[in-house]
């Protein structure tokens, strides 16, 4: 039979009891404001527990706020019994145990923004307004596949140095170890998050009838390695401290980039690994059917930890469908999973090779701000397609404001006009 120590509630002065002196747990001014706001809007739900001399055991949170509101009786327990070895202990697990508990996500998402149509003040709930902002951040379901991306064009609209404005994100064409064009991509906003899937090295042919290529993708060992360093060092200038990087490569080339993020001066805390669903035939005794992922943070400050303690270094999610858009191109639900361990609502994520565009709708999904860098005018030009696709809203150039689709239709006026058979044709 369980034993039942505290079998009444009484009426105690708050005088009158004794706080534990050795008592670890903290209580700020901010957090007894919240107990306090907690007891004026729902009244005294829980009585303090004490032992048989008055001292307190669990409660002593609730009794400062008691003290800040001029409450002069409270409800207590009494525990009786107990050795002073039990009380001690209790103290630590009352408060222990609770945090020991996680949350689901999605529920929580739900209640919240359930309460927040009901116009309920939910500073009552003890989430701060930066958890609030994450947590009720709008999602955007989307008007096509997340994963579903365009070809590439033969002949691109995108130019080198165009910034194109999507929502709220932005996209440049533009070289990822230029401070230059990162201060333009950036607009002169640090970022929150570098969450980057940089060329392999590793001379990548898509298996597709494209064949397609990445640039950037065969160089020498200490080329890429610079190369890979500079990138590093670019990202940093734009990077608030503790901001989060994850960065995917190819095993095989490892080596390089661990090696140029100790040349930055960066920490690698970690190494993920993604199980993709299906192998990667090819000629080597085993078949791929993984891709590594470098995680860490820029020093100077703490990093954002969003997630609860149950993660692991092993990511298991579906390769998509068909990656003929992009030779190396991700799922999106594995960046969303990156980005929300990570950020919160409003955050902005750096990608300095935006690909197929991968982290835009993972951001664009989840009410975070994107800003992408792209070298190749063919891959800023399915970037911009798949997320006015996805999004069913307008892209627009920064420099003149024209819309893609009033970019392109000069291009093709341009092209029909030309005398030449042979000429490439090109913006006006």
């Amino acid at each position: 039979m369980v034993n039942w120590p505290a079998d009444k509630v009484e009426r105690r002065s708050v005088s009158a009891l004794v706080p534990y002196a050795r008592n670890a747990r903290t209580h700020s001014e901010e957090q007894v404001a919240q107990i306090a706001a907690s007891i004026r809007e729902w009244g005294w739900t829980v009585p303090v527990l004490i032992d048989e001399d008055g001292g307190l055991i669990a409660g002593h949170g609730r009794v400062l706020a008691a003290r800040k509101l001029g409450i002069a009786d409270i409800p207590v327990m009494v525990a009786a019994g107990w050795t002073e070895a039990q009380k001690r202990a209790y103290v630590l697990a009352d408060n222990k145990l609770a945090l020991n508990a996680g949350w689901d996500a999605e529920l929580l998402r739900v209640e919240l923004t359930d309460l927040q149509a009901f116009d309920f003040d939910l500073g009552l709930t003890g989430f701060s307004d930066d958890e609030l902002a994450a947590l009720t951040a709008d999602k955007t379901e989307g008007l096509t596949d997340p994963d579903a991306a365009p070809n590439p064009p033969e002949i691109p609209v995108s130019c080198p140095g165009d910034v194109w404005l999507l929502g709220k994100h932005r996209l440049m064409c533009g070289d990822s170890t230029s401070v230059d064009d990162m201060e333009k991509l950036t607009s002169g906003q640090m970022v929150d998050m570098w969450l980057t899937d940089p060329p392999y090295n590793v001379a990548y042919e898509g298996g597709t009838k494209d064949k397609l290529t990445i640039q950037n993708d065969n160089m020498g060992n200490d080329e890429f390695r610079q190369f890979l360093r500079d990138a590093y060092v670019t990202a940093s200038t734009v990077m608030k401290p503790g901001a989060v990087f994850y960065i995917w490569h190819a095993d095989s080339e490892g080596y390089n980039f661990r090696g140029a993020a100790i040349d930055a001066g960066w920490k690698i805390r970690q190494c993920l690994i993604w199980e993709k669903s299906s192998l990667a035939l090819g000629r080597q005794d085993y078949h791929w059917q993984h891709e590594p992922c470098l995680y860490g943070w820029k020093d100077g400050a703490g990093h954002l930890w969003a997630s609860d303690r149950k993660q692991t270094t092993i990511l298991k999610f579906d390769k998509p469908s068909r990656n003929g858009k992009h030779p190396t191109m991700k799922p999106v639900a594995l960046f969303e999973y990156q980005m929300l361990n990570n950020t919160k609502g409003g955050d902005i994520v750096l990608d300095s090779f935006g690909g197929s565009g991968t982290t835009l709708i993972a951001a664009e999904k989840n009410g975070r701000i994107a800003r992408l860098m792209e070298l190749d005018p063919r891959y800023c030009d399915v970037i911009v397609k798949r997320w006015q696709d996805f999004a069913g809203d307008t892209a627009t150039l920064e420099a003149d404001g024209l819309t893609f689709d009033e970019v392109s239709a000069q291009i093709s006026i341009g092209a029909a006009a030309s005398t030449d058979p042979t000429a490439v044709p090109s913006r006006p």
